[in-house]
């Protein structure tokens, strides 16, 4: 029987770390948008989150790269 689902590669989870660890400057420089981040670096930013995850596919060619909204502070949770 073959595997159910893909493991996701250890490059996402340390992307996921990198964007917390620059969670600031991120804030900063991408607010109210969608980023994408590959390899420790945002390859696509947005207002569209389709456009930046296809942005994100032609560019890296990664599968599974971080997708993240910036809240610009606007938000109330």
């Amino acid at each position: 029987m073959g595997k159910i689902h893909e493991e996701i590669p250890k490059r996402h989870w340390d992307d996921a770390k990198w964007s917390r660890k620059h969670a600031t400057e991120l804030w900063e420089k991408y607010p109210e948008m969608w980023i994408a981040i590959v390899n420790k670096k945002v390859v696509a930013f947005g207002k569209n989150l389709s456009k930046v995850e296809d942005l994100a596919q032609k560019k890296t060619r990664a599968k599974y790269p971080v997708i993240e909204f910036v809240d610009g502070g606007s938000c109330i949770y």
